[in-house]
């Protein structure tokens, strides 16, 4: 099938574009190359795409209404996969505009573009960061969403009542995805688990905070696009039990589903720098800081919602995880 991938060059939009052209579709990756972190990773994201069979790349904005309905108008996708977005918890912090234009009016375009278009699917990213204060683990999607913690949490809730909307008023299948600490190789600078390794291997002290006493329900980067995959293949319809007394907020009446994609093991943040330590046969320099505003203090996904629907639960151990990505970095950089 023909599929509209918004970024393409990202950590998570280059491994999910990779997939699917692997397997046959044609895939129109979309990025606009932002500089929110070294544009030359994206690049080499972006060189193990181009001029593979199946793979065509367009530069461009998702928050330019005009460019978006122009692209929709002339490639036609069937399906969407909207990856696109201005990530960072604390960054949001910093500069909210950037959220706005690239989580919500960006978002907006992406809705138009498929409303107008007979898109038969769209599979969006959520985040695991919209469970906010909520203390009450495992995470489930039948939780309420309601107190996010930081402005990026709060964009992607509200792309998931705008995606319901569109689902009701327009009969658009949606499917949010909400991804809990996507890592591994390629990944974001951005990242502890990119950050970490790097002050590691140059003997630098690295930042700890909350002393150490988070954790994270860390999810290898093959298993979140097996799940994006998979749900993207299982189209969103109506759900037959949803009860209008008592609104199970991740399904509906509409054609709307959200899932959790989570490895369902949650690691304290000391023993993954641990396995980081192993992995570079190196002693980290730690230096204990209090919480960050915006920060949550542990996430834990319960993924059985995922599981019922396409067969597949996320199961790479946080051990081989780590070792892949730093045997990916170490080259990398040392090429």
């Amino acid at each position: 099938m023909k599929v509209l991938l918004t970024g393409a060059a990202g950590f998570i939009g280059m491994h999910t574009a990779l997939l699917l052209a692997e397997r046959g579709d044609e895939v129109v990756g979309l990025d606009n190359m932002n500089s929110y972190y070294d544009v030359t990773l994206k690049d080499a994201r972006l060189a193990r795409l181009v001029g593979r069979p199946g793979f065509r790349f367009v530069r461009g904005d998702v928050a330019d209404r005009p460019a978006m309905a122009a692209l929709f108008a002339r490639e036609k996708p069937q399906r969407v996969v909207h990856l696109a977005a201005q990530a960072g918890v604390r960054y949001a912090a910093e500069n909210p505009a950037a959220y706005i234009d690239a989580n919500l009016v960006g978002f907006g375009n992406i809705l138009e573009g498929c409303r107008h278009n007979q898109v038969e699917h769209l599979v969006f990213a959520s985040s695991s960061s919209v469970y906010g204060s909520n203390t009450d683990m495992p995470f489930r999607e039948s939780q309420s969403v309601d107190h996010p913690l930081s402005l990026y949490a709060a964009s992607k809730r509200a792309n998931e009542l705008m995606a319901h909307a569109y689902a009701h008023l327009y009969a658009l299948p949606v499917t949010g995805l909400r991804f809990f600490t996507v890592y591994g190789p390629w990944g974001r600078p951005d990242m502890s688990l990119f950050s970490f390794t790097k002050r590691i291997r140059a003997g630098e002290p690295i930042e700890i905070f909350n002393m150490g006493r988070h954790s994270r329900d860390f999810t290898y980067i093959d298993d979140i696009v097996e799940g994006v995959v998979r749900t993207l293949d299982h189209t969103a319809s109506a759900a037959a039990n949803f009860d209008p007394r008592r609104p199970d907020p991740s399904i509906s009446s509409a054609p709307y589903r959200i899932y959790n994609i989570g490895n369902n093991q949650p690691v304290e943040l000391l023993h993954f720098i641990s396995c980081i330590e192993t992995a570079l046969g190196r002693t980290a320099i730690r230096k204990l800081l209090p919480l960050q505003p915006g920060d949550v203090e542990a996430t834990y996904a319960d993924v059985d919602s995922l599981a019922d629907a396409v067969g597949f639960r996320p199961r790479t151990p946080i051990e081989v995880g780590i070792s892949r990505f730093v045997a990916w970095y170490e080259n990398f950089y040392q090429n």
